[in-house]
């Protein structure tokens, strides 16, 4: 008998000690080096050219009306991107927030697992998006604001916003989200790319965005999923971090609502500063002559991937300016964003024909 205790206090002091091992080995595991170019070029051949828009239900004002489960609207989703696939659009980029996640963890999973099989029935890949920095620094779980009206995004939040610089205990929040999401879909064959942080630096905070970007990047890491990862370009006067976002991706995104010779800059400018596959995750905006007959040719003979903002009109109000706001609601004469109506009818069929054109879409 004092055999057999012996024996079974050294199995559990083995069994702690293994454990330990393994929990010492997680929190000292490396990030992995960023992909090579030819790693990144290899990549893109796989997936040609992607076009598509940044996607956000028209029932849904904000990140956490469309990921909350009283609010989760696959219906409207499988239409919505039916919309998109008659078109010949094959690829969406969709914002997450870690609110969502941190107040019903399983429950945002699965609906993310929900979107993607919807995404996949439309055959659309999908580029998710972590952080960003736009529009609303605060926000609450629960029911969302309505919209005011002509405001654009008058209810999108940024994620995490303000909360980073009151809360000490956010940032390893924040560490366990980027992990467990990136964890549970790292070989999603589904998954396109993860765009990491939207517009660091945006909402006046510049470089005060730095510290998490960095941080945001080698957690990616740590993880090591499948997919590439990426913070796009946006602001090229915001020199540090924009160095920082381009060095440390493993392939090059970036935004441009310019016209064809400003958007050709752009082209040139990060070409001479990257090899790696350039793909254009935000463009289109009517009334800056960024538009669909003129920029998603241009991307195309680039080879550059195509996201333009907004697929339907809906509780976002982006088919309103961002300088020009109409507190009285009417309709814009010329919509900024957006593609179809809620019901399905294109905003302007000539717009849908040049698409379905270029797409190869009958």
């Amino acid at each position: 008998m004092r055999n057999l205790k012996t024996y079974l206090v050294i199995i559990l002091f083995a069994l702690i000690f293994q454990s330990c091992m393994q929990e010492k080995e997680k929190t000292n595991q490396t990030p992995r080096e960023i992909w090579t170019v030819e790693q990144a070029n290899d990549w893109y051949k796989k997936w040609g050219w992607l076009r598509g828009s940044d996607f956000i239900p028209s029932t849904a004002i904000n990140q956490l009306e469309m990921w909350q489960k009283d609010t989760f609207d696959p219906a409207t989703i499988d239409k919505e991107l039916g919309f998109a696939e008659g078109i010949g659009m094959n690829s969406m980029r969709v914002y997450l927030h870690h609110l969502a996640w941190k107040q019903d963890k399983k429950g945002f999973k699965e609906r993310v697992s929900k979107y993607l099989d919807i995404a996949e029935k439309h055959n659309m890949s999908t580029l998710f998006v972590i952080f960003d920095d736009c529009w609303n620094p605060t926000y609450e779980a629960g029911k969302q604001p309505e919209p005011k009206p002509g405001i654009h995004n008058s209810g999108w939040v940024r994620d995490p916003g303000k909360l980073l610089y009151t809360d000490t205990t956010l940032i390893d929040t924040l560490e366990v989200y980027v992990k467990d999401i990136l964890s549970t879909f790292k070989d999603d064959k589904r998954i396109v790319l993860w765009d990491l942080y939207n517009e660091p630096g945006n909402s006046d905070n510049g470089n005060k965005s730095m510290p998490l970007l960095k941080k945001v990047f080698e957690w990616a890491r740590t993880v090591n999923p499948s997919q590439p990862l990426s913070v796009g370009a946006w602001n090229l006067s915001l020199k540090e971090l924009t160095d920082y976002q381009i060095k440390n991706s493993d392939v090059t995104t970036y935004h441009n609502y310019g016209d064809e010779k400003d958007h050709q800059k752009w082209i040139d400018t990060l070409r001479s500063v990257s090899k790696r596959p350039l793909i254009c995750t935000e463009y289109m905006a009517r009334s800056r002559n960024s538009l669909f007959s003129n920029i998603m040719p241009l991307l195309k003979k680039e080879n550059i991937g195509a996201y333009n903002w907004g697929l339907v009109d809906g509780k976002t109000n982006t088919k309103y300016a961002w300088d020009k706001p109409m507190k009285d609601g009417k309709e814009p004469e010329l919509w900024f964003h957006d593609i179809f109506h809620k019901d399905g009818k294109a905003y302007k069929q000539a717009e849908v024909d040049s698409i379905k054109l270029l797409t190869g879409t009958k």
